[in-house]
């Protein structure tokens, strides 16, 4: 089992805007192709402007099988030209439990 952190660095000022184009055009279609979706979060302290999106996999395998599906899907590219400008940077990590980590 791994998990995915994609980490979004917003445009200020443009939160609002990109939580609902994901809200309305992006988040049914990754639920449908991506899985288990763990929750979404923002930063309320520290560096702001950032958005956390958490999945779950079973392995990287099915990650890259699932998002091949979802890049092929038409409705998400349109969902990518909505959200177009308002993300500076982006960031994803794997991250694979250890022995310790109740979700393993």
């Amino acid at each position: 089992m791994i998990l995915e952190e994609r980490d979004y660095h917003i445009v200020p000022g443009r939160m609002a805007d990109f939580l609902d184009a994901y809200e309305t055009l992006g988040l049914d279609i990754q639920k449908h192709f991506l899985g288990t979706f763990l929750g979404h979060f923002v930063s309320e302290i520290g560096e702001l402007n950032h958005v956390v999106a958490l999945w779950r996999y079973e392995s990287m395998a099915e990650r890259e099988s699932r998002r091949a599906a979802m890049l092929a899907h038409e409705p998400w590219q349109t969902y990518l030209a909505a959200i177009r400008g308002m993300i500076q940077s982006q960031q994803t990590r794997i991250l694979a439990p250890t022995r310790l980590s109740p979700m393993r």
